[in-house]
């Protein structure tokens, strides 16, 4: 359906028939939910409270198990607060704050698994691209510098391509 026939349906309903569709699609889709409970209560801390804990979770497992060390956990959330147009500082701090979490338990227990560096790097990649696109590098260039020298500093194998996306915009 396009946009134009989907305006040409709702504009056939009324009010009351509008207002029931709207409330079974809050009840059957969580993402609408989420939406509307941003939309009417934007309370952006306890959202990112929330990601931050469910990310250190990953990396800092509350129940003592093994860490599982998953990406994509964090960029559900990033890509959740960019959809609901959460202010760009905030998903920049979850970003890089992901990238840090990461870095902590790389310095306490050493990593093999060579595809945890290589998601690190994208995450790194991601981020920059984020903070440039939304004109704010330099609020956030002394943390991005510290994860690039935390990385030296932890022999990444792969702190050199650390080292190359940051070079591109130091002066």
């Amino acid at each position: 359906m396009s946009k134009r026939d989907l305006k040409k349906y709702l504009s056939e309903l009324n009010k009351e028939q509008l207002q029931e569709q709207i409330i079974e699609l809050y009840d059957k889709f969580v993402p609408v939910k989420t939406y509307y409970n941003f939309v009417f209560n934007p309370n952006e801390n306890n959202l990112v409270k929330e990601a931050k804990l469910k990310i250190s979770n990953e990396y800092f497992p509350i129940r003592g198990k093994k860490p599982k060390m998953r990406r994509s956990v964090a960029q559900k959330f990033i890509k959740q607060f960019i959809l609901l147009g959460v202010d760009p500082f905030i998903i920049s701090d979850l970003m890089l704050y992901n990238i840090e979490i990461a870095q902590t338990l790389s310095s306490e227990k050493e990593i093999k698994a060579e595809l945890f560096y290589k998601s690190m790097l994208t995450s790194f990649s991601q981020a920059i691209s984020f903070l440039i696109e939304k004109g704010i590098l330099s609020d956030f260039q002394s943390r991005v510098v510290a994860i690039k020298n935390e990385t030296l500093d932890q022999n990444w194998g792969n702190h050199y391509e650390f080292n190359a996306i940051v070079e591109r915009f130091e002066y």
